[in-house]
């Protein structure tokens, strides 16, 4: 799943192209050490949140780590987990490792080896995700091939970004791609040995399971059990499913955003949304709605002003976008590892509209660092709509939540008016790394790293119940049960409406 971010990508896109190449190649130890060093200088050089929820000697360490695992390692796929490890430790959503499309290419070509079936977490455990198979729906996976199941997820991990040391996220890549991540961590394996225990059973039961090709893993994905459901954390939204307004009854409306990909404040897109927020609060105001349920919960972001003119709509305060933005270079480094087509002899002049945009929209610096000032839009303050609404939200999250989504998200918890239901955001409340996305590419292995430059701090209150190196926590943390797993029933949405009606009982 790709996050989304606010801006367009400062580059043109390119493919790696080549011969079909394996991850289980040989790749040699001065190669490694050689992309670890150019990976290292841009991050120290260009990456302003490398040290946001590290601290300089954490950072040290795992580079230390980074030059032992070399000495041990053999082949691309080693050198691979070595830089998403690295990529995840620094804790931003908007961080990313690609490898190069020969390499996907030949994954995807590959006919053994790959764990069977889709997996996903319910109730504190990692269950068989999968109703045609050898072992039972909903049966929890104890170990595999004698690796603890708790063990292996730790493992994966690395492989999908999250904001500080938030894991609720990381669930949503690992329920769609488990086995293509167990993969890339152990390897290929013709056979699992699987130890289980069926739901509501103490006894450990074992299962041999051969392994199957990629494409064959992916048709079972896409039948898991749960996708009827939990197809919303996956989907690219068309503006018609985007948002929607319905009353419940004569006191409570579901307001649903999926997602602020609507375009600048210039497109047609932005403006309709506009329209459809006016008229969907002047109903609530004329109707007297007291309660809202805000459901942003498979928002993974999107373009400004999208996220806050919905958020002038629930407050009673005057905001802006962040409180402090800053970057940590004065002009664009390493331009000749730039991921872009563009020749490296002209990227020097193709910089330069980049360097401008940069000292313009950052012409402060303090320390080393270069930050907006009051004249940056972002600091713009904003006031709430005549008719926003005053009465009680129900604010839904959950782990897809993201960017311009959290960002968002993290200004309605922040209000006195507001209780916050679901389960843990990727995106953190007081702040990320966003705005405008970077990629390089890594000389010998041609991996693509990206991160985005600008580090924020929200415009959101201190609470007592959220920590900086957190997603967005919720005033009632509420997964779905195991039941509601089995008839593919929304549990969130259950609860928030029983709350709403035992309040009014109150």
């Amino acid at each position: 799943m790709n996050k989304t971010v606010f801006f367009p990508l400062l580059f043109f896109m390119v493919s790696c192209i080549g011969l079909a190449q394996s991850v289980d190649d040989p790749f040699s130890q001065k190669r490694m050490r050689k992309d670890l060093e150019v990976f290292k200088n841009i991050r120290l050089k260009a990456n302003s949140g490398l040290y946001k929820y590290r601290t300089k000697e954490q950072i040290d360490s795992i580079y230390t780590w980074a030059d032992g695992a070399i000495d041990r390692a053999n082949t691309y796929g080693d050198f691979y987990n070595i830089i998403c490890q690295l990529t995840d430790f620094e804790g931003s959503l908007h961080n990313d490792t690609r490898l190069p499309e020969r390499y996907n290419q030949s994954m995807k070509k590959e006919q053994n080896g790959y764990f069977p079936y889709p997996v996903k977490w319910i109730e504190g455990k990692w269950i068989i995700n999968f109703a045609k198979g050898e072992i039972p729906l909903g049966a929890e996976i104890v170990s595999i091939n004698t690796i603890k199941m708790s063990d292996i997820i730790k493992n994966l991990y690395k492989y999908y970004t999250t904001d500080g040391v938030n894991t609720t996220g990381k669930r949503i890549g690992i329920t769609y791609n488990f086995s293509k991540y167990y993969r890339l961590h152990y390897g290929l394996s013709p056979v699992f040995e699987v130890a289980y225990r069926p739901h509501n059973s103490h006894e450990v039961q074992n299962a041999t399971l051969k392994g199957i090709a990629y494409t064959d893993y992916y048709k079972n994905v896409r039948q898991r059990h749960s996708e009827p459901f939990d197809e919303v954390d996956y989907k690219d939204w068309e503006e018609g499913e985007t948002y929607s307004y319905k009353d419940i009854d004569g006191d409570t409306g579901i307001l649903r955003v999926n997602s602020f990909s609507l375009g600048n404040k210039q497109s047609s897109s932005h403006g309709r949304y506009l329209t459809f927020l006016d008229s969907v609060f002047t109903h609530i105001k004329t109707k007297g709605i007291k309660n809202l349920i805000v459901d942003v919960r498979y928002n993974g972001g999107g373009t400004d002003p999208n996220d806050l003119v919905t958020y002038s709509y629930l407050t009673q305060r005057n905001f802006k976008e962040n409180k402090q933005a800053w970057i940590s270079f004065k002009k664009l480094p390493y331009l000749k590892y730039a991921f872009t087509k563009i020749p490296r002899f002209l990227r020097p002049l193709g910089a330069g509209k980049y360097n401008k945009m940069f000292k313009n929209n950052f012409p402060e610096e303090i320390d080393g660092k270069f930050y907006q000032d009051e004249n940056n839009e972002d600091h713009q303050i904003r006031k709430p709509r005549p008719h926003a609404f005053t009465g009680n939200i129900y604010l839904l999250i959950g782990p897809r939540v993201a960017s311009a989504g959290s960002l968002f998200a993290a200004m309605v918890a922040g209000n006195d008016n507001t209780t916050v239901i679901g389960e843990e955001t990727m995106g953190g409340y007081y702040g990320h790394n966003g705005h405008t996305p970077m990629g390089y590419i890594l000389p010998k292995s041609g991996m693509a790293v990206f991160f985005s430059v600008v580090n924020l701090e929200q415009d959101v209150p201190q609470k007592s119940n959220q920590r900086y190196d957190r997603g967005i926590i919720p005033d009632y943390d509420v997964p779905q049960s195991y039941n509601d797993f089995l008839q593919n029933r929304d549990t969130q949405m259950d609860f928030t409406i029983d709350l709403i009606r035992k309040n009014k009982n109150r």
